[in-house]
This record gives structure tokens, C-alpha cells and sequence, in this order.
């Protein structure tokens, strides 16, 4: 039996994370938010305070985006993570805080209310992108985790 769980947050945001059960397998589509340049007064204006997955990635001189962060949030939201982790000021990682000073910062991000969704998500990404060590674990639901990107900027990140 398909079990279908709706998790998005409902107007004005379209973007989130829907997931869908299908026998021990979870299925997860994602719409991004638009790609967009990390400046503190843009986050703080439109970025939404609440739970969800986001990526952080910094330009390099051939104009190509390259992954800095992946991860999900919890308490204090969207916005207050990724205004934390794009300012030099906050860091205290210096080989972060050098590309952050230096080199364009861009974000995107997905909200979702739930923290088994959030896990199963991240966990997909990070052992993706970074095989030999993901640094995370999945909420242990499903045997198999399948993912669906979609953006309005077409961007789908490859290692």
C-alpha cells in the first residue's frame, strides 16, 4: 500500500519537500528555493524562520558553484543558520571564513516540518556527494531512499 505524506508549507512558500512511502522504500521531491546571493539584509527578509534542508556553495573564478555546506536546521529556522554559517564574523572554521570573505557566497533551501524527512534527505545528499564519509545517518525508515531535485534554476549539483 503507497502512503503519501504531504509536508510542505502552504502559501506563500512553493518550495519544500514532499515524501511518499512505497513498501520499505521512501521517495523525497524537493523544490528549491531560487538560487541567491548571501547578503545579511536579504536573508534576514526573506529567508522563513522555520525547520528544512539547505545548501551553501561559493563561486570560484570559472563562475561555477561549488558546495560549502549541506545540511538541515532545526531551532531557530532556516534564516538564523544561514545567516550564521554565510558570515566570515560568525565563523570560526579560517578555511571557511577565508572563501567566505573572499569569494561570492550563494544559498538555496527547502523547508519541511519533519526531522525523519530532514535526515533521510541530508543523508542521501551527503553520501552522494562525499561517498567515503557522509557524516550523517538516516532516520533508519526505509531500505532504499530515492530523490527528486527540482529548481527554477536548473541547477542539480555533481560532484
Amino acid at each position: 500500500m503507497e502512503k503519501v505524506i504531504q509536508m510542505r508549507y502552504s502559501n506563500p512558500m512553493e518550495y519544500g519537500i514532499k515524501a511518499m512511502e512505497k513498501d520499505d522504500n521512501g521517495y523525497f521531491f524537493i523544490q528549491w528555493s531560487p538560487l541567491a546571493v548571501a547578503d545579511r539584509w536579504e536573508i534576514n527578509a526573506k529567508v522563513p524562520a522555520v525547520a528544512g534542508v539547505y545548501e551553501i556553495y561559493w563561486m570560484d573564478e570559472q563562475n561555477h558553484l561549488r558546495m560549502l555546506y549541506i545540511g538541515d536546521t532545526h531551532y531557530g529556522g532556516l534564516r538564523s543558520e544561514i545567516r550564521r554559517l554565510t558570515d566570515p564574523e560568525l565563523t570560526i572554521d579560517s578555511r571557511c571564513r577565508k572563501i567566505l570573505e573572499d569569494e561570492q557566497i550563494w544559498y538555496r533551501y527547502a523547508p519541511v516540518n519533519s526531522a525523519a524527512v530532514m535526515s533521510d534527505v541530508v543523508w542521501f545528499f551527503r553520501r552522494t556527494y562525499f561517498p567515503e564519509n557522509p557524516g550523517v545517518s538516516h532516520s533508519g525508515r526505509y531500505e532504499k531512499i530515492f530523490v527528486k531535485e527540482s529548481s527554477t534554476d536548473k541547477l542539480i549539483w555533481v560532484p
